[in-house]
This record gives structure tokens, sequence and C-alpha cells, in this order.
């Protein structure tokens, strides 16, 4: 489902579940489209106080200790364009697609688990990820910062995704300091209220409430992205950790 200002409901859509934020939403459409994603994405409560969301990537869930804190914001800080969060997007929603439900205390994300993709200049491409991941994605396209922000908000709000990620990444610096502060700090209060892992992306350190930060390190060329298994080279090191000492182990951490 993609459009632009409105939701395509059509049957013919249901392979590609996007949806585009209308800057001029009335009350009545927000209210329709949460009632339109309680539908499409049904809640299901989680048992037992779990704090970690494993994405089933190993080179990222052994850096940060085991997966996405939930009721936290992460920030994932990419200096570089060609540090390969676009990989790492991708990875992580097919890893989505992917995966298990494992016997262990933390929660893998599942084939039955939708994600949010808050994609703040309309530029991912879901070509190379095909119908089973693209069936439980929510990619909201938006062409400014502030867009995204009151997404990511009204996504947070609905609880119903275990994972949304917010990507700034090719925003320019001058429009992302714009974003008020209070915004980072409303939506980690939002996000504490629920068993949510939030992920923004950003190309500098901006996020004052995110709870963990972590670093791509890496610099790609075309060469990088033909070798086999690129994204398990990925560089991860982890810049600022507010969690608990008992709930966080830092792997191979610099």
């Amino acid at each position: 489902m993609a459009a632009r200002g409105k939701i395509d409901d059509s049957p013919a859509s249901s392979s590609l579940r996007a949806a585009c934020l209308c800057r001029s939403a009335s009350v009545g459409s927000i209210v329709d489209l949460q009632k339109l994603l309680a539908e499409r994405f049904p809640h299901t409560p989680v048992r037992g106080a779990r704090h970690r969301l494993v994405t089933g990537l190993s080179v990222l869930d052994e850096a940060i200790g085991g997966g996405l804190p939930k009721g936290a914001i992460t920030e994932l800080i990419s200096p570089e364009v060609s540090a390969g969060s676009a990989s790492l997007i991708h990875a992580l929603l097919q890893a989505d697609s992917a995966g298990q439900t494992p016997a262990c205390s933390a929660d893998k994300m599942s084939v039955l688990r939708p994600v949010a993709l808050i994609d703040s200049c309309d530029s991912f491409d879901p070509q190379p990820l095909g119908n089973p991941c693209l069936g439980h994605l929510l990619w909201v396209r938006c062409t400014k910062a502030l867009e995204a922000i009151k997404a990511a908000d009204l996504l947070l709000r609905d609880g119903n995704f275990p994972l949304v990620i917010v990507d700034l990444v090719l925003n320019a610096l001058e429009e992302l300091r714009k974003i008020p502060q209070t915004s980072w700090y409303r939506l980690q209060r939002l996000v504490e209220s629920a068993s949510t892992a939030c992920v923004v992306l950003t190309r500098q350190g901006m996020v004052s409430s995110a709870q963990l930060k972590i670093v791509l390190e890496n610099v790609w060329c075309l060469v990088s992205f033909e070798e086999k298994d690129a994204i398990s080279r990925l560089r991860i090191r982890v810049q600022r950790s507010l969690l608990q000492r008992e709930d966080i182990k830092i792997a191979g951490a610099s």
C-alpha cells in the first residue's frame, strides 16, 4: 500500500503495506489511520517482562548486548553516507521476515511481527525485499524531517509495532537541527510505555533522549557490496549507554 496524501486500501495493495502521511491531515483522517493500523497490525500482548528485541543480526546483537532495548530510543549514527545504514535497514527487515521465535528469554523478531519504517527522504527501495517481507512492513514516506517526527509520534502512541525505524540519514543537518529537543524527550516518554524498540538513524549525534547511541564506522565502496555476506563486516561501536548495568553486556566495544 503506497500513497501520497491518503491511504490506498484496495486489495491490489495488500502485498506492500505502505502509507504516506499527509502534512495537512485532518483529525478524522488520523483516527481512520489508527483504526486501519489496529486492523492490519493487531497488537498481541507480550507475557512477562522482556527487555530486548533480538534482531537476528549477530553483528548488531552481539555489539549491543543481546538486541535492541525495548522501551527506549537507540540512535544509530552513520557519519558517512557510505557507512552501510541503508544495507543495515534492509538486513533488519529481511531478518524479520526469516526469523523464528527462539526458546529464550529475549524476544526475537518473526515473520508475524510488523515493522514500521519512517522514511524521511522518501529514499527507501523496497524492491529487493520481496513480498514475504513487505507484507509485514508499514512504510511511511515523508519528505521532511518534521513530518517523520510526527509520524513517529503517531506510531509510538499506537503501540502495535515491536520495531519502529526512523531514517534521517539523508536529511540536511540544517533541517535536523530545527527539530526541538523536546520532541526527542516526548518520543522517549511514548516509547517507555510500550514494548517497542525505536531506532533513529542520523548522520551525527542529536537525539538527546537516546538511551543507547551506536556508531557505524564503515566506509564502503561498490566492491564492498559485491562481497558475500558484507553485512557481517559492519563495524559497530557503542558510543553511549544509559541502560541499567545488568541489562547490557557490551561485546567488542572500543
